[in-house]
């Protein structure tokens, strides 16, 4: 076995490691789906193209039948291996779950077998096994979850028939769905905070909001003791929402909106509406459904079961009103079944943060927590991690709502903003998964921008170039539009702007890593 032989093996083995490990990485974060990973892997060609080329090497060291050819692979690979690298501080980092391990595994065993198999092998034809596995490499991941499909499906239903058992043995307990193209994290945090004054309640952690997130929080969190389980569901696609209430059996429910949100995989927003009301199926004759009636696509779709609706529009049965808005918070009445509660104070700021809260007081307030504890907990309450978190830092204000938003989320963040008095400072890279509408709605968004802001830093001139349209169809001051590379030079930009007034800096729509 010749030197160029083992040394083009070593950075075979070596490259497509590091890389199958990225790639498993952007894989999970589009949540184990190969058409999400197949339009990752075409929108970043350019940074996958030493593996594209590995299949170009594969023809000529048949071709060629020399070392030449033998030396340029393996040059090649050594050139990629800089690509290859895992994500370097990766703003959600891998996380070694059962499945991913088992996926690491599989991905090992493949390489292996070929490896091996290069080793006996005639030349050219071991050569074209390792330009081969290099240039598969990014496709891996998808290769190995498909070897363990049987596998994970079997998994997968243990796991769920595991955690309907532990269900069932509560059956005392009232389950909340909470469901919403957007706001539905924020209501159950809220809610959550309201009912544990009176109940033992357990909910989704974070964004747990898929079937295996629900299983994992039932199988290793869930106590006879809990008279409550709170659970976030999240949905892409049509049934998905059914799918985790055939899990749970939600006794009551909250819908918090309805909006242009996964349009890339729902393809409309009537199968947006469907899904979204299956929770408000699911509940039908068991308990009760709590909608924003402020949201036009839920006011047009109200099902002809029982439901009560909420919002800040009196039109709503429960519904808030009188609202005041300054730096230190909010206050505001919350009137409902045929009783007032005044005077209340939260912490949170935003007029669609109230629409939550409204939501989560018409629940407890249905479940029988007093308006004394419903009182004491609102001035507790502080928003989820980036979800409008106020900070101050260096002497600048820091307004985190940086979590993947939406249209809607996207103007109440820039209507929040505009409340400030001082130099408004806006960072985003836009809105994503919006399918065919997303450049016109990154466009809206940033002639809305233009009206509030006083400065505009956007993150990624390609991600970017619609918002910067939209802001040069205005008469904004184009110079005052500051275009960044990445987060850190966005960020730097707006700390290094010089202005007399405070200073206050909007973090809007942070993209996840398989999106740069």
């Amino acid at each position: 076995m010749d030197f160029i032989f083992i040394l083009c093996a070593i950075l075979c083995v070596v490259c497509t490691s590091l890389a199958c490990l990225k790639n498993l990485h952007i894989f999970q974060l589009n949540t184990y789906r190969a058409v999400e990973q197949f339009k990752w892997i075409k929108k970043n060609y350019i940074k996958l193209i030493f593996h594209f080329i590995g299949l170009i090497f594969a023809a000529i060291v048949c071709l060629l039948h020399n070392k030449v050819g033998y030396v340029l692979l393996a040059v090649l690979m050594l050139i990629s291996l800089p690509l290859c690298m895992p994500l370097k501080n990766a703003k959600k980092p891998i996380v070694y779950t059962s499945r991913m391990k088992r996926l690491i595994e599989t991905s090992a065993v493949v390489e292996i077998a070929v490896i091996v198999l290069a080793c006996f092998v005639p030349a050219p034809y071991k050569y074209m096994c390792l330009a081969l596995l290099f240039a598969f490499a990014p496709i891996l991941p998808i290769i190995s979850n498909v070897i363990n499909m049987p596998a994970e499906k079997a998994v997968r239903q243990y796991y769920i028939n595991d955690a309907k058992k532990m269900l069932a043995q509560c059956p005392n307990l009232i389950v909340i769905g909470i469901t919403g193209s957007y706001g539905k994290t924020s209501v159950k945090y809220y809610l959550n905070s309201l009912l544990k004054t009176k109940y033992n309640v357990l909910m989704t952690p974070e964004s747990f909001n898929t079937p295996m997130g629900v299983v994992k929080t039932i199988r290793e969190q869930l106590r006879p003791t809990h008279e409550i389980f709170i659970c976030e569901m999240g949905a892409k696609r049509v049934g998905e929402i059914k799918e985790l209430c055939d899990i749970v059996h939600p006794t009551h429910g909250i819908l918090t909106a309805v909006g242009e949100q996964h349009l890339e995989t729902f393809k409309s927003i009537e199968n947006i509406i469907k899904t979204k009301f299956e929770l408000a199926d699911a509940v039908a004759d068991k308990g009760v459904i709590f909608l924003n009636g402020d949201n036009s696509y839920i006011r047009d779709n109200l099902p002809d079961r029982k439901y009560f609706t909420y919002g800040i529009s009196d039109v709503n049965d429960y519904h808030a009103e009188n609202l005041s808005v300054s730096q230190s918070g909010t206050e505001f009445t919350f009137i409902g079944d045929g009783e007032t509660i005044d005077a209340l104070h939260t912490r949170l700021i935003g007029e669609h943060n109230v629409v939550n809260l409204a939501g989560a007081i018409a629940m407890a307030k249905f479940l029988g927590v007093p308006d004394n504890q419903i009182r004491i907990q609102l001035n507790k309450l502080t928003p989820p991690p980036h979800r409008l978190q106020l900070s101050q830092n260096g002497g600048v204000t820091i307004i985190d709502d940086a979590y993947n938003s939406n249209p809607s989320g996207s103007k109440a963040a820039l209507n929040t903003l505009a409340l400030f008095d001082g130099y408004k400072v806006l960072v985003t890279p836009g809105m994503i998964d919006l399918g065919v509408k997303q450049d016109e709605l990154n466009r809206r968004f940033g002639i809305y921008a233009a009206e509030v802001c006083d400065f505009i830093i956007l993150v990624g001139e390609k991600q970017a170039e619609p918002i910067y349209d939209g802001i040069a169809s205005t008469d904004y001051d184009l110079s005052k539009v500051f275009v960044a590379s990445g987060i850190k030079e966005a960020i730097s930009k707006a700390y290094s702007l010089q202005t007399d007034k405070p200073k206050i800096v909007l973090l809007e729509n942070d993209l996840p890593d398989n999106y740069l």
